[in-house]
């Protein structure tokens, strides 16, 4: 598995040295994975991304299961996703986890008492399951924010992610 010691690191933050990888050195990681799953591009510090919040979450924290346990439901809906850290910025040095399938899928933050997953183009999404319950008004852009003790509909979110992947890709093919 991908951060345990002795394990391929093919994100583009190398976790072992604590800063970035120089990818000619390591290799230029894939833009797109084999249909088994090998070869995904994955940051593994990714998890423990913040946003608003200027310390990132303990390892053992709920905001950093939460945004596992998302990761996973994506990485089911679509096995093929590119997922990376996106936006570092010194006010934000973790920066921003950002998952990918023919453009930007959506966003993972954790913040001082949430966890917020934004869709990039969640106004044009349908949402069967309810799970939109933030930034309702925009007129792009929609997120499901998380607080400790609430659950998410699994199967609800894994149809999201495949919806937005469909957006994605049929944007693609009018190009």
């Amino acid at each position: 598995m991908l951060g345990e010691p002795g394990a391929p690191q093919c994100g583009r933050y190398d976790v072992d040295r604590g800063d970035r990888a120089d990818v000619t050195q390591r290799g230029t990681p894939p833009r797109r994975p084999t249909p088994s799953g090998e070869g995904v591009h994955r940051d593994e510090d990714a998890v423990s991304a913040v946003g608003a919040d200027s310390q990132q979450p303990a390892a053992g924290d709920w905001r950093v299961a939460a945004l596992a346990g998302i990761r996973t439901l994506i990485t089911e809906a679509v096995p093929e996703v590119v997922e990376e850290v996106k936006w570092r910025r010194p006010s934000n040095p973790a920066g921003v986890l950002a998952w990918s399938h023919d453009g930007l899928l959506c966003t993972g933050e954790t913040y001082k008492d949430h966890v917020k997953v934004t869709f990039a183009k969640g106004a044009r999404l349908e949402d069967p399951g309810g799970l939109f319950n933030a930034s309702l008004d925009g007129a792009l852009r929609r997120a499901v924010d998380l607080r400790e003790g609430d659950s998410l509909d699994p199967v609800a979110f894994v149809e999201l992610v495949r919806a937005a992947v469909s957006l994605n890709e049929s944007a693609r093919r009018r190009r």
